[in-house]
């Protein structure tokens, strides 16, 4: 654990204030869900919460079956991250911090097709847009963004079709339906 050195009172109805340097840098935004933890030397450890980050199996085994029957890459990610990929080499996309581009497809709450767009966008952190078309749908969860289904086209096929972009908000709205309680 590292200390930051900074310290914070317990107001009358027990909240505590997060500075503004810490939720930046680790991304919290105001409404995001922040699990706590105590362990036995009595400390409390706050972690941002990823509720599709709770699934990883699942969207892992779900990308597969898209990818398989539409022939092309899927990604799935939470708010932050690729949580799963398939039809395509994992390790140069998985556990990678989504692009700025990506947080505010989501954030907007849209569906992107980037052949109506005329716009393709980077997926992770510090990567060029891709050469491939993509389709992006926001997984909602009672109203809360929690993450995206993406799917590209790939070498052979470049293009991708009204059937992959239904197969993807179908996906999105599946998974989005899982998580909410």
């Amino acid at each position: 654990m590292k200390a930051t050195g900074i310290v914070r009172r317990v107001d009358d109805l027990g909240r505590v204030v997060v500075p503004k340097e810490i939720r930046k840098t680790l991304k919290i935004r105001e409404g995001d869900p922040v699990e706590i933890f105590t362990d036995r030397e009595g400390q409390i450890i706050l972690k941002k919460y990823s509720p599709i980050g709770e699934m990883v199996d699942f969207a892992r085994i779900y990308a597969e079956s898209m990818s398989k029957i539409a022939g092309h890459r899927v990604m799935v990610t939470d708010r932050e991250k690729v949580i799963a990929v398939a039809g395509g080499v994992r390790k140069d996309y998985l556990d990678r911090n989504i692009s700025r581009e990506m947080e505010n497809i989501m954030e907007n709450r849209m569906a992107v097709d980037s052949s109506k767009t005329k716009k393709l966008f980077s997926v992770v952190d510090g990567e060029e847009p891709m050469g491939q078309q993509q389709i992006v749908y926001p997984i909602l969860c009672d109203g809360d963004v929690i993450g995206s289904i993406i799917m590209l086209g790939n070498e052979k096929s470049n293009e991708l079709c009204e059937t992959e972009n239904k197969i993807a908000g179908v996906a999105a709205a599946f998974l989005g339906r899982q998580m909410e309680g």
